[in-house]
């Protein structure tokens, strides 16, 4: 299927909307595929606010230079589908990590804040804890500073009520 000059410019367009509205992106390679497995990937990074898109490598290139973005040409020979993370990078490899299990998609590499990533940078980032359980370690943290400040602020009163109780029940019991 011929594409006119006019729908390869808006592809192109639209890829660089992909690339601009995303944190990170990853290129996968697939072999086999068929549509049971892109819709269960596309389902599962949905979850994370990530999308997979099947890319036309010439028009993908493009869109890549424009970016200034840097690639190696020859990588861009095999059959690439590229998953976009809008919002958390680390769960979307961890998601792209699990759909390469299956064998149909392969890990080539990435890109997180304009620098390119190896496959196994890829899999180092799926390995980092998501955003919602970094932000829970990071409150916990901070919560149990305040927790230690508020006991240690409140012992000097609790200990003088001890004091005063125990005094209290000695008289009592003579």
């Amino acid at each position: 299927m011929a594409f006119t000059r006019k729908e390869k410019e808006a592809i192109v367009e639209q890829y660089k909307q992909w690339v601009d509205n995303s944190n990170a992106f990853f290129v996968l390679s697939y072999q086999k595929m068929n549509m049971s497995a892109i819709n269960d990937a596309r389902e599962k990074l949905r979850e994370v606010n990530a999308e997979v898109h099947v890319v036309k490598n010439r028009l993908f290139k493009l869109a890549l230079d424009e970016k200034q973005l840097p690639y190696d040409p020859e990588f861009w020979e095999e059959n690439n589908i590229v998953g976009f993370a809008f919002s958390d990078p680390p769960a979307t490899a961890k998601v792209i990590t699990e759909i390469t299990k299956s064998n149909i998609f392969g890990i080539r590499m990435g890109y997180m804040d304009q620098r390119a990533l190896t496959a196994e940078n890829v899999k180092a980032l799926a390995n980092l804890p998501t955003l919602p359980v970094m932000r829970a370690i990071v409150l916990g943290t901070i919560m149990a500073s305040a927790s230690k400040l508020v006991r240690t602020l409140a012992e000097p009163g609790r200990s003088m009520a001890a004091v005063i109780k125990a005094f209290s029940e000695e008289g009592q019991a003579v």
